[in-house]
């Protein structure tokens, strides 16, 4: 008995879509690392930003004009101004102020916990679908939530008697860049469905480019001086863990479901751990160990619960679901 004739193709889109995904997911966690280098050239957040986001822009650009020229010639409308500014905003909170909240919390605190404290943004995604749009709070999110917070709590606890007063604000702000990406999350579904997933991306991260510029531009007075170390990380920064794996994320979801890319994306802070001791020099206990295995069980469970219960089976989504 022979299997049909489209399985082998079958199979080889899904492991070609497995191998996209992970490789998308693990270059995004080499983010915090290009950071953490940066920052031993005694510079700020907001240059290290506007860097990975100018040499990040032309990337997107050049999107968003093949995406708008596919629009045009397939005959579909034109999207509205009203529509493409709105998908701006969106931009200005998902990756503007989420990036900026995240760099300025990488000062204060190990990639490691950076990491694990932006991996809980899909929980914010179900408390603000439960607060303002009238989603029930299940006792599976709930009890997912519960493992989350309780395995940041262990390697906070950690951290907290040699980091003190910076581990808390650092923690804080990357909350904050963790609430800004939900924020932007469910704002974007509404958008995406009407300019497409290639155009809105563009729109809102070309946004958040010339916002990190122009925010750079404003603070310092138009001063981008910096060492040309510095220069090649921000390159690595936007190319290897910005464009790069946006690009390999989308491929993966057009093989594969959001829920089989959802537990994938779980690589990326284990990833992020591992890069970190071994070129950061950062420590990783046996009691580190038990608090990021809580951290991902949870966020990846509820994940990949909510990704199936949101109907997998239908046609995947482009929209990269990885915090870059």
């Amino acid at each position: 008995m022979s299997l049909p004739s489209h399985l082998p193709n079958a199979l080889q889109a899904r492991t070609t879509g497995y191998l996209f995904a992970a490789a998308g997911a693990a270059l995004f966690s080499t983010k915090a690392i290009f950071i953490k280098l940066a920052y031993q050239e005694q510079v700020d957040a907001a240059l290290l930003l506007a860097y990975r986001m100018a040499f990040s822009l032309p990337f997107f650009v050049i999107v968003g004009v093949w995406a708008y020229r596919a629009k045009r010639a397939s005959g579909e409308p034109r999207p509205g101004a009203r529509f493409a500014a709105a998908a701006m905003a969106t931009g200005f909170v998902g990756y503007y102020l989420s990036a900026l909240f995240d760099f300025s919390g990488l000062q204060y605190i190990s990639a490691q916990l950076e990491r694990l404290v932006l991996f809980t943004y899909p929980l914010f995604v179900m408390f603000i679908g439960v607060l303002f749009m009238g989603e029930r709070l299940t006792r599976h999110g709930l009890a997912e939530a519960a493992v989350t917070y309780a395995g940041l709590a262990i390697v906070l606890g950690l951290d907290l008697p040699e980091g003190g007063r910076n581990t808390l604000i650092g923690v804080s702000l990357v909350l904050a860049a963790a609430l800004c990406f939900a924020t932007y999350q469910v704002l974007a579904k509404r958008y995406i469905s009407l300019l497409g997933p290639a155009l809105f991306t563009s729109l809102s991260l070309s946004a958040a480019a010339v916002m990190c510029i122009v925010h750079q531009a404003v603070i310092s007075g138009g001063n981008f001086a910096a060492s040309p170390r510095f220069i090649w990380l921000s390159a690595g920064c936007a190319i290897a863990a910005t464009v790069l794996p946006s690009f390999l994320i989308n491929a993966g979801l057009a093989r594969i479901s959001s829920a089989a890319v959802a537990m994938i994306s779980t690589l990326s802070p284990v990833v992020t751990i591992g890069l970190a001791v071994a070129i950061l020099g950062e420590s990783f206990t046996l009691a580190d160990a038990i608090g990021s295995t809580l951290v991902l069980a949870g966020v990846g469970i509820y994940t990949w619960g909510d990704s199936r219960s949101r109907g997998s089976a239908a046609k995947p989504e482009l929209a990269a679901p990885v915090h870059d």
